[in-house]
């Protein structure tokens, strides 16, 4: 970022967008999916989409960038508003920045536990369906986890649903029907959500979209996390409850995070 970082809107209001791509294998996984959630939420905030090549090159830079040869890779893309005057009005017209970063990453632990806490996500919020630049909630909730021993935080919507974890979609499995929140709960569109969606449906099983409360995880046979670099992450203890893995998530896993 140049030096007038001060006056990026990016950084002064979150007003922007970012994606988190896997590198492994040589490869950005998923890139077509990223972009395209991208542009939806360019949409959103009433900003011009990058172009697709330039976002490729830029994250392709950044893991070249890297001291070392990663084999894994979190790699950031960032599309800010760009610089603006002081105060909320944005310019006319603007100049939205692209940059990206890229970390080495290991691989998914083997389960995470989970705990509810009380930042809620605010399902009438348009920055809730979108990857905005502006993740506080997230960083609060999972403070709030953290302190309470847990890895993962699950956050409730302001009408009490379940709505995600601080930084992953939610899914449990109810008398062998595979549920996770529906988007109008406040939920991101995660590409690995949407991977394993179809994935569930493909096999003939059932699978819901639902607007349900907390209440529902108490007879869970098994919860599980995604997204880009957990790929499906299985939840071994959500609010002191022990939680077992059926075999069914077990083939999911298997074919859905390989």
């Amino acid at each position: 970022m140049s030096d007038d970082w001060t006056t990026d809107r990016g950084f002064t209001l979150g007003h922007g967008l970012f994606e988190t791509v896997l590198f492994e294998a040589g490869e950005l996984q998923d890139l077509a999916a990223h972009l395209d959630r991208l542009r939806r939420g360019c949409a959103v905030l009433g900003l011009p989409p990058p172009d697709p090549q330039a976002c490729e090159s830029a994250l392709r830079a950044a893991v070249a960038a890297l001291p070392q040869p990663a084999r894994r890779a979190a790699v950031r893309l960032n599309w800010s508003a760009g610089v603006g005057h002081r105060g909320l009005n944005a310019p006319d017209p603007l100049r939205p920045r692209l940059s990206a970063s890229a970390a080495a990453t290991p691989s998914p632990p083997a389960a995470m536990t989970l705990r509810t806490v009380e930042v809620r996500r605010n399902e009438g919020s348009p920055a809730s369906y979108v990857k905005s630049l502006s993740y506080l909630d997230n960083v609060l909730a999972r403070g709030e986890a953290t302190r309470a021993g847990a890895d993962e935080a699950l956050m409730l919507n302001n009408r009490g649903e379940i709505a995600c974890a601080a930084a992953a979609n939610v899914f449990w499995l109810s008398e062998s029907r595979l549920c996770t929140p529906a988007i109008a709960c406040g939920v991101l569109a995660g590409t690995m959500r949407a991977r394993v969606l179809a994935w569930w449906r493909a096999q003939g099983w059932p699978a819901a979209e639902v607007r349900q409360g907390a209440k529902a995880l108490a007879g869970a046979e098994g919860i599980f996390l995604t997204n880009s670099l957990l790929g499906v992450c299985p939840v071994s203890e959500h609010d002191g409850r022990e939680l077992g893995w059926p075999e069914q998530l077990s083939r999911l896993r298997a074919e859905v995070s390989a």
